[in-house]
């Protein structure tokens, strides 16, 4: 896992002649740290990294929304054909998600939603493995919490929000993190609902390093590590969070 990475951080302060040699070597000659002003002005990655920000936290936050309130629903609510609901969502996780592209992408553009925020946000503020995991920790408290807070006047909207998301905090950070990861790395979707450079991503904007001409390995690499760290740490610093969130899952139910 670390020698890729490594790799990376070694080709992007290589000079150009040196990142294609046979036998590859590891250290370069000569510490070229002008590859990254050179990635980082070669493209408006500005503008990228402010369209992965506002992607990755507004679907986070749509994610998280839908996750919560589902997973309550599923865990906590009696009505007629819950379970084979639930079923039935989680056979959705058995279809392929190449399946749904071109079907996706066909409703998008005719509610005219193509090379727009919407495209990149909407489709993706649901999900059914966060609704799973967060259903298994909620089914783990225990149901006499709810009673209790009934007596005392609480409803389901204000006993979810004041008692059950505090004490599934660390489930909560965990769907957050891989929300968040998993929409900073897209990049066969934005592509493909994209079309113009002001509306790209950060991982479609590294397209940007392959021309015609060949592409520029040091450069794209230097990139590369502009673009993963930002994710590097946020799970590093949650990491114990996100452990002990799908440590949890299988308690009961």
């Amino acid at each position: 896992m670390l020698l890729p990475f490594a790799w990376m951080i070694s080709t992007s302060l290589k000079a150009p002649n040196e990142v294609m040699l046979m036998p590859p070597k590891w250290m370069p000659s000569e510490w070229h740290w002008d590859n990254y002003v050179r990635a980082l002005t070669m493209a408006p990655f500005g503008r990228y990294f402010l369209n992965s920000v506002l992607v990755t936290a507004l679907s986070t936050l749509g994610e998280l929304i839908t996750t919560i309130l589902a997973a309550y629903a599923f865990a906590r609510l009696s009505f007629w054909g819950r379970d084979f609901l639930f079923s039935l969502l989680l056979g959705t996780m058995m279809v392929p998600g190449e399946v749904l592209l071109v079907p996706n992408y066909v409703t998008l553009a005719r509610l005219g939603w193509i090379d727009r925020y919407e495209a990149l946000i909407i489709p993706w503020t649901a999900s059914v493995f966060a609704i799973f995991l967060l259903r298994q920790h909620f089914l783990s408290v225990p149901k006499e919490l709810g009673y209790a807070a009934r007596v005392d006047g609480a409803g389901d909207f204000r006993f979810l929000w004041t008692i059950m998301v505090p004490i599934v905090r660390p489930a909560i950070v965990t769907i957050v993190v891989l929300k968040a990861i998993g929409s900073w790395n897209a990049f066969l979707w934005p592509l493909i609902v994209t079309n113009s450079r002001e509306m790209r991503t950060l991982p479609v904007g590294l397209t940007a390093f392959t021309t015609e001409a060949g592409t520029a390995y040091e450069l794209l690499m230097a990139a590369s590590a502009f673009v993963i760290v930002p994710m590097i740490v946020l799970y590093l610093l949650l990491q114990r969070s996100i452990v002990e969130g799908l440590a949890r899952t299988g308690i009961k139910g």
